[in-house]
Protein backbone atom coordinates (compact mmCIF):
# COMPACT_ATOMS: atom_id res chain seq x y z
CA UNK A 1 0.00 0.00 0.00
CA UNK A 2 1.51 3.26 -1.02
CA UNK A 3 1.34 6.28 1.29
CA UNK A 4 -0.93 9.11 0.23
CA UNK A 5 0.97 11.62 -1.91
CA UNK A 6 0.81 15.20 -0.64
CA UNK A 7 -0.18 17.84 -3.22
CA UNK A 8 2.76 20.00 -4.39
CA UNK A 9 2.67 23.80 -4.49
CA UNK A 10 4.45 25.52 -7.43
CA UNK A 11 7.47 27.60 -6.32
CA UNK A 12 6.95 31.31 -5.95
CA UNK A 13 8.90 33.76 -8.19
CA UNK A 14 11.21 34.59 -5.27
CA UNK A 15 11.91 30.94 -4.61
CA UNK A 16 12.60 30.31 -8.30
CA UNK A 17 15.12 33.19 -8.26
CA UNK A 18 16.90 31.74 -5.21
CA UNK A 19 17.10 28.32 -6.87
CA UNK A 20 18.61 29.92 -9.97
CA UNK A 21 21.24 31.75 -7.92
CA UNK A 22 22.16 28.50 -6.10
CA UNK A 23 22.50 26.69 -9.40
CA UNK A 24 24.80 29.37 -10.80
CA UNK A 25 26.96 29.18 -7.66
CA UNK A 26 27.22 25.39 -8.02
CA UNK A 27 28.25 25.69 -11.63
CA UNK A 28 30.90 28.25 -10.63
CA UNK A 29 32.43 25.81 -8.12
CA UNK A 30 32.38 22.94 -10.64
CA UNK A 31 34.20 25.20 -13.12
CA UNK A 32 37.02 25.80 -10.63
CA UNK A 33 36.02 29.33 -9.79
CA UNK A 34 36.13 29.56 -6.03
CA UNK A 35 34.43 32.95 -5.82
CA UNK A 36 32.14 35.31 -7.69
CA UNK A 37 33.23 36.54 -11.09
CA UNK A 38 34.86 39.97 -11.47
CA UNK A 39 31.65 41.26 -13.00
CA UNK A 40 29.61 39.99 -10.05
CA UNK A 41 32.12 41.50 -7.63
CA UNK A 42 31.86 44.88 -9.29
CA UNK A 43 28.09 44.68 -9.16
CA UNK A 44 28.26 43.91 -5.46
CA UNK A 45 30.60 46.83 -4.85
CA UNK A 46 28.31 49.07 -6.89
CA UNK A 47 25.34 48.01 -4.82
CA UNK A 48 27.27 48.69 -1.63
CA UNK A 49 28.38 52.12 -2.88
CA UNK A 50 24.81 52.95 -3.77
CA UNK A 51 23.88 52.45 -0.15
CA UNK A 52 26.47 54.97 1.07
CA UNK A 53 25.18 58.50 1.87
CA UNK A 54 25.96 61.02 -0.89
CA UNK A 55 27.74 64.11 0.48
CA UNK A 56 25.77 67.31 -0.17
CA UNK A 57 27.07 69.28 -3.13
CA UNK A 58 28.02 72.90 -2.55
CA UNK A 59 25.57 75.22 -4.24
CA UNK A 60 27.07 77.34 -6.96
CA UNK A 61 25.58 80.55 -8.30
CA UNK A 62 25.61 81.04 -12.09
CA UNK A 63 26.66 84.66 -11.98
CA UNK A 64 27.06 87.35 -14.59
CA UNK A 65 29.65 86.18 -17.17
CA UNK A 66 33.12 87.26 -16.09
CA UNK A 67 32.07 88.00 -12.51
CA UNK A 68 34.25 86.54 -9.73
CA UNK A 69 32.49 83.51 -8.20
CA UNK A 70 30.08 84.06 -5.33
CA UNK A 71 31.90 83.03 -2.13
CA UNK A 72 28.81 82.16 -0.13
CA UNK A 73 25.32 81.85 -1.69
CA UNK A 74 23.85 82.72 1.72
CA UNK A 75 25.89 85.90 2.21
CA UNK A 76 26.79 88.38 -0.52
CA UNK A 77 29.06 90.17 1.98
CA UNK A 78 31.18 87.09 2.80
CA UNK A 79 34.33 88.81 1.47
CA UNK A 80 33.84 91.86 3.70
CA UNK A 81 34.92 90.42 7.04
CA UNK A 82 36.94 92.60 9.46
CA UNK A 83 40.39 93.58 8.15
CA UNK A 84 40.27 91.04 5.30
CA UNK A 85 42.04 93.42 2.94
CA UNK A 86 42.86 92.46 -0.62
CA UNK A 87 46.57 92.37 -1.55
CA UNK A 88 45.75 95.28 -3.87
CA UNK A 89 44.86 97.62 -0.98
CA UNK A 90 46.55 96.18 2.11
CA UNK A 91 49.38 98.71 2.02
CA UNK A 92 47.16 101.76 1.44
CA UNK A 93 47.05 104.19 4.38
CA UNK A 94 43.72 104.20 6.22
CA UNK A 95 41.86 107.42 5.39
CA UNK A 96 38.37 108.93 5.20
CA UNK A 97 37.75 110.92 1.99
CA UNK A 98 34.99 113.54 2.28
CA UNK A 99 33.61 115.35 -0.81
CA UNK A 100 32.41 118.84 0.10
CA UNK A 101 29.75 119.73 -2.47
CA UNK A 102 29.75 123.46 -1.80
CA UNK A 103 33.48 123.89 -1.22
CA UNK A 104 34.57 121.89 -4.30
CA UNK A 105 37.15 120.06 -2.23
CA UNK A 106 37.81 116.66 -0.68
CA UNK A 107 38.81 116.65 2.99
CA UNK A 108 41.08 113.74 3.96
CA UNK A 109 40.77 112.54 7.57
CA UNK A 110 43.23 110.38 9.50
CA UNK A 111 40.89 107.98 11.37
CA UNK A 112 43.46 107.46 14.14
CA UNK A 113 43.70 111.12 15.11
CA UNK A 114 40.27 112.27 13.86
CA UNK A 115 41.98 115.20 12.13
CA UNK A 116 41.87 116.57 8.59
CA UNK A 117 45.38 116.05 7.22
CA UNK A 118 44.81 117.13 3.61
CA UNK A 119 42.41 119.15 1.45
CA UNK A 120 42.28 118.29 -2.25
CA UNK A 121 40.79 120.80 -4.76
CA UNK A 122 38.47 119.04 -7.23
CA UNK A 123 35.74 119.99 -9.72
CA UNK A 124 32.39 121.68 -9.18
CA UNK A 125 29.95 120.04 -6.76
CA UNK A 126 31.68 116.77 -5.84
CA UNK A 127 28.96 114.35 -4.70
CA UNK A 128 30.60 110.98 -3.96
CA UNK A 129 34.05 109.43 -3.64
CA UNK A 130 33.86 106.04 -5.39
CA UNK A 131 36.38 103.15 -5.29
CA UNK A 132 37.02 101.70 -8.76
CA UNK A 133 36.17 98.05 -9.53
CA UNK A 134 39.83 97.01 -9.27
CA UNK A 135 40.10 99.11 -6.06
CA UNK A 136 43.21 100.94 -7.27
CA UNK A 137 41.60 104.35 -7.79
CA UNK A 138 39.15 106.62 -6.00
CA UNK A 139 36.90 108.57 -8.37
CA UNK A 140 35.47 111.90 -7.21
CA UNK A 141 32.13 112.58 -8.93
CA UNK A 142 32.14 116.29 -9.84
CA UNK A 143 28.49 116.45 -10.82
CA UNK A 144 28.10 120.05 -12.02
CA UNK A 145 31.71 120.17 -13.20
CA UNK A 146 30.99 117.25 -15.56
CA UNK A 147 34.25 115.57 -14.62
CA UNK A 148 35.73 112.76 -12.56
CA UNK A 149 38.85 113.41 -10.49
CA UNK A 150 40.99 110.32 -9.85
CA UNK A 151 42.79 110.03 -6.50
CA UNK A 152 45.60 107.57 -5.89
CA UNK A 153 44.76 106.06 -2.46
CA UNK A 154 48.37 105.01 -2.01
CA UNK A 155 49.72 108.56 -2.16
CA UNK A 156 46.62 110.74 -1.72
CA UNK A 157 47.46 112.64 -4.91
CA UNK A 158 44.83 113.70 -7.43
CA UNK A 159 45.38 112.88 -11.09
CA UNK A 160 44.20 114.40 -14.35
CA UNK A 161 40.43 114.93 -14.50
CA UNK A 162 38.32 112.97 -16.98
CA UNK A 163 35.38 114.53 -18.79
CA UNK A 164 32.14 112.71 -17.92
CA UNK A 165 28.77 114.43 -18.18
CA UNK A 166 26.51 114.65 -15.11
CA UNK A 167 28.31 112.09 -12.91
CA UNK A 168 26.05 112.32 -9.86
CA UNK A 169 26.96 108.80 -8.79
CA UNK A 170 29.07 105.96 -10.13
CA UNK A 171 28.82 102.15 -10.06
CA UNK A 172 30.60 99.22 -11.71
CA UNK A 173 29.23 96.02 -13.21
CA UNK A 174 30.24 92.97 -11.11
CA UNK A 175 32.48 91.64 -13.89
CA UNK A 176 34.45 94.88 -14.01
CA UNK A 177 33.61 95.57 -17.66
CA UNK A 178 31.63 98.78 -17.35
CA UNK A 179 31.28 101.82 -15.15
CA UNK A 180 27.67 102.97 -14.79
CA UNK A 181 27.15 106.72 -14.43
CA UNK A 182 23.96 107.74 -12.67
CA UNK A 183 23.29 110.85 -14.74
CA UNK A 184 20.56 112.28 -12.54
CA UNK A 185 19.79 115.51 -14.41
CA UNK A 186 20.24 113.92 -17.84
CA UNK A 187 17.81 111.11 -16.94
CA UNK A 188 20.25 108.51 -18.18
CA UNK A 189 22.16 105.43 -17.14
CA UNK A 190 25.42 105.68 -19.03
CA UNK A 191 27.54 102.55 -19.43
CA UNK A 192 31.20 103.43 -19.90
CA UNK A 193 34.46 101.54 -20.17
CA UNK A 194 35.48 100.88 -16.56
CA UNK A 195 39.05 102.09 -17.16
CA UNK A 196 38.96 104.78 -19.86
CA UNK A 197 35.43 106.04 -19.01
CA UNK A 198 34.60 106.20 -22.73
CA UNK A 199 30.86 106.04 -23.38
CA UNK A 200 29.68 102.60 -24.57
CA UNK A 201 25.89 102.78 -24.27
CA UNK A 202 23.37 105.35 -23.09
CA UNK A 203 20.14 104.11 -21.54
CA UNK A 204 17.50 106.87 -21.28
CA UNK A 205 15.08 106.46 -18.36
CA UNK A 206 11.58 107.84 -17.92
CA UNK A 207 11.94 108.40 -14.18
CA UNK A 208 13.54 111.47 -12.61
CA UNK A 209 16.65 111.62 -10.43
CA UNK A 210 18.42 108.27 -10.82
CA UNK A 211 20.92 108.17 -7.99
CA UNK A 212 21.62 104.98 -5.99
CA UNK A 213 21.76 101.26 -6.77
CA UNK A 214 22.80 97.78 -5.71
CA UNK A 215 23.21 94.44 -7.49
CA UNK A 216 21.59 91.04 -7.11
CA UNK A 217 23.51 88.08 -5.69
CA UNK A 218 24.33 86.79 -9.18
CA UNK A 219 25.03 90.28 -10.55
CA UNK A 220 22.60 89.81 -13.42
CA UNK A 221 20.41 92.77 -12.48
CA UNK A 222 20.49 95.86 -10.28
CA UNK A 223 17.86 98.01 -8.58
CA UNK A 224 18.01 101.80 -9.02
CA UNK A 225 16.25 104.50 -7.02
CA UNK A 226 14.75 107.56 -8.75
CA UNK A 227 14.73 110.32 -6.17
CA UNK A 228 12.56 112.99 -7.75
CA UNK A 229 9.76 110.84 -9.18
CA UNK A 230 9.50 108.36 -6.30
CA UNK A 231 10.21 105.31 -8.46
CA UNK A 232 12.54 102.31 -8.65
CA UNK A 233 13.98 100.59 -11.71
CA UNK A 234 15.16 97.05 -12.36
CA UNK A 235 17.98 96.88 -14.92
CA UNK A 236 19.39 93.85 -16.75
CA UNK A 237 23.17 94.17 -16.28
CA UNK A 238 24.28 92.21 -19.34
CA UNK A 239 21.67 93.57 -21.74
CA UNK A 240 22.05 97.09 -20.30
CA UNK A 241 18.28 97.46 -20.42
CA UNK A 242 15.54 98.59 -18.02
CA UNK A 243 13.29 95.58 -17.44
CA UNK A 244 11.07 96.91 -14.65
CA UNK A 245 9.77 100.20 -13.30
CA UNK A 246 7.57 100.77 -10.26
CA UNK A 247 6.27 103.80 -8.39
CA UNK A 248 6.60 103.61 -4.62
CA UNK A 249 3.22 103.65 -2.83
CA UNK A 250 3.76 106.88 -0.90
CA UNK A 251 2.83 110.41 -2.03
CA UNK A 252 6.00 112.43 -2.61
CA UNK A 253 8.34 109.47 -2.00
CA UNK A 254 12.08 110.30 -2.34
CA UNK A 255 14.06 107.02 -2.47
CA UNK A 256 17.75 107.27 -1.68
CA UNK A 257 20.34 104.61 -0.89
CA UNK A 258 19.81 100.98 -1.95
CA UNK A 259 21.27 97.89 -0.29
CA UNK A 260 20.70 94.16 -0.87
CA UNK A 261 20.22 91.82 2.11
CA UNK A 262 23.01 89.32 2.90
CA UNK A 263 20.94 86.43 1.52
CA UNK A 264 20.38 88.38 -1.70
CA UNK A 265 16.60 88.05 -1.51
CA UNK A 266 15.54 91.57 -0.53
CA UNK A 267 16.52 95.09 -1.46
CA UNK A 268 16.24 97.85 1.13
CA UNK A 269 15.59 101.36 -0.19
CA UNK A 270 15.89 104.36 2.13
CA UNK A 271 13.21 107.01 1.62
CA UNK A 272 13.89 110.54 2.80
CA UNK A 273 10.23 111.63 2.67
CA UNK A 274 8.51 108.45 3.84
CA UNK A 275 11.00 108.39 6.76
CA UNK A 276 11.97 104.76 6.53
CA UNK A 277 12.93 101.85 4.26
CA UNK A 278 11.10 100.07 1.50
CA UNK A 279 11.70 96.30 1.41
CA UNK A 280 11.54 94.92 -2.13
CA UNK A 281 11.75 91.39 -3.53
CA UNK A 282 14.21 91.99 -6.34
CA UNK A 283 13.56 88.79 -8.29
CA UNK A 284 9.79 89.24 -8.34
CA UNK A 285 9.91 93.04 -8.38
CA UNK A 286 6.55 93.04 -6.62
CA UNK A 287 4.98 95.75 -4.47
CA UNK A 288 7.37 96.64 -1.60
CA UNK A 289 6.58 96.73 2.09
CA UNK A 290 7.59 99.62 4.36
CA UNK A 291 9.50 99.89 7.62
CA UNK A 292 9.63 103.28 9.47
CA UNK A 293 13.10 104.21 10.77
CA UNK A 294 13.28 107.97 11.31
CA UNK A 295 12.97 111.39 9.73
CA UNK A 296 14.96 111.72 6.51
CA UNK A 297 16.19 108.12 6.13
CA UNK A 298 19.10 108.32 3.75
CA UNK A 299 22.15 106.01 3.92
CA UNK A 300 22.35 102.20 4.40
CA UNK A 301 25.48 100.38 5.62
CA UNK A 302 25.97 96.69 6.49
CA UNK A 303 28.09 95.57 9.46
CA UNK A 304 31.21 93.48 8.94
CA UNK A 305 29.53 90.33 10.27
CA UNK A 306 26.55 90.77 7.91
CA UNK A 307 24.24 90.74 10.91
CA UNK A 308 23.13 94.38 11.10
CA UNK A 309 22.49 97.38 8.89
CA UNK A 310 22.90 101.01 9.94
CA UNK A 311 20.37 103.53 8.63
CA UNK A 312 21.23 107.23 8.82
CA UNK A 313 18.17 109.39 9.52
CA UNK A 314 19.39 112.73 8.22
CA UNK A 315 16.39 114.78 9.32
CA UNK A 316 16.58 113.92 13.02
CA UNK A 317 20.25 113.23 13.76
CA UNK A 318 19.83 109.52 14.51
CA UNK A 319 21.03 106.14 13.30
CA UNK A 320 18.64 103.17 13.33
CA UNK A 321 19.99 99.61 13.54
CA UNK A 322 18.24 96.79 11.67
CA UNK A 323 19.00 93.16 12.58
CA UNK A 324 18.85 90.87 9.53
CA UNK A 325 18.60 87.69 11.61
CA UNK A 326 15.69 89.04 13.66
CA UNK A 327 14.21 90.93 10.70
CA UNK A 328 13.48 94.00 12.80
CA UNK A 329 14.85 97.28 14.10
CA UNK A 330 16.65 96.74 17.40
CA UNK A 331 18.30 100.05 18.31
CA UNK A 332 18.35 103.77 17.63
CA UNK A 333 21.37 105.94 18.35
CA UNK A 334 21.05 109.70 18.86
CA UNK A 335 23.89 112.06 18.00
CA UNK A 336 24.56 114.34 20.98
CA UNK A 337 23.30 117.78 20.09
CA UNK A 338 21.73 116.47 16.87
CA UNK A 339 23.21 116.56 13.40
CA UNK A 340 22.53 115.59 9.78
CA UNK A 341 24.04 112.10 9.27
CA UNK A 342 24.10 111.35 5.57
CA UNK A 343 26.38 108.99 3.62
CA UNK A 344 29.53 107.12 4.58
CA UNK A 345 30.87 103.68 5.40
CA UNK A 346 32.19 101.27 8.01
CA UNK A 347 35.84 101.07 9.05
CA UNK A 348 37.92 98.09 7.92
CA UNK A 349 37.77 96.53 11.39
CA UNK A 350 34.01 97.14 11.60
CA UNK A 351 34.24 99.12 14.84
CA UNK A 352 33.45 102.63 13.54
CA UNK A 353 30.65 103.98 11.37
CA UNK A 354 31.67 107.14 9.51
CA UNK A 355 28.96 109.52 8.26
CA UNK A 356 29.02 112.97 6.72
CA UNK A 357 26.97 115.76 8.37
CA UNK A 358 25.38 117.14 5.22
CA UNK A 359 24.03 120.40 6.61
CA UNK A 360 26.55 120.95 9.39
CA UNK A 361 29.98 120.92 7.67
CA UNK A 362 31.15 118.02 9.83
CA UNK A 363 31.81 114.30 9.91
CA UNK A 364 30.73 111.86 12.64
CA UNK A 365 32.63 108.81 13.89
CA UNK A 366 30.29 106.43 15.74
CA UNK A 367 31.13 103.30 17.75
CA UNK A 368 29.24 100.41 16.13
CA UNK A 369 29.12 98.45 19.40
CA UNK A 370 27.53 101.14 21.57
CA UNK A 371 26.38 103.94 19.26
CA UNK A 372 28.63 106.37 21.10
CA UNK A 373 29.85 109.39 19.15
CA UNK A 374 33.64 109.09 19.07
CA UNK A 375 34.37 112.31 17.20
CA UNK A 376 32.79 115.21 15.35
CA UNK A 377 35.23 116.61 12.81
CA UNK A 378 34.87 119.97 11.00
CA UNK A 379 35.23 119.72 7.20
CA UNK A 380 34.19 121.80 4.17
CA UNK A 381 30.68 122.93 3.27
CA UNK A 382 28.06 120.39 2.22
CA UNK A 383 29.88 117.11 2.93
CA UNK A 384 28.18 114.22 1.15
CA UNK A 385 29.23 110.72 -0.06
CA UNK A 386 32.38 110.08 1.96
CA UNK A 387 34.46 106.93 1.42
CA UNK A 388 36.27 105.02 4.14
CA UNK A 389 39.32 103.46 2.50
CA UNK A 390 40.65 100.86 2.22
CA UNK A 391 37.94 98.35 3.05
CA UNK A 392 37.75 94.53 2.90
CA UNK A 393 36.53 92.82 -0.26
CA UNK A 394 37.71 91.44 -3.61
CA UNK A 395 36.23 94.12 -5.88
CA UNK A 396 34.12 97.29 -5.73
CA UNK A 397 30.64 97.84 -7.14
CA UNK A 398 30.99 101.58 -6.63
CA UNK A 399 29.11 104.24 -4.67
CA UNK A 400 30.92 105.04 -1.38
CA UNK A 401 32.07 101.43 -1.11
CA UNK A 402 29.97 98.37 -1.97
CA UNK A 403 32.34 95.43 -1.90
CA UNK A 404 32.00 91.75 -2.75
Amino acid sequence: MHPTRRPTTPPTPLKRALIAVAALAALSVLAGCGGPSKEHANEALGSKAALQPVPPQKRTVPGLPGMPPVLDPKDVYAADRPNRLSPVVKDFPSRVYVPNTQSNTVSVIDPKTYEVIQTIPVGTQPQHVVPSWDMKTLWVNNDRGNTLTPIDPRTGRAGKTVEVHDPYNLYFTPNGTYAIVMASLDRELVFRDAHTMKRVKTVPVSCSGVNHADFSLDGRYFIVSCEFSGEVLKVDTEKMKVIGQERLPFPGAMPQDVKVSPDGKRFFIADMKADGMWVLDGDRFSKPTFLPTGNGAHGLYVSRDSREMYISNRGEGTISVFDFTQNRLTKKWHLPGGGSPDMGGVSADGKVLWLSGRYDSEVYAIDTRTGTELARIPVGSGPHGLAVYPQPGRYSLGHTGIFR
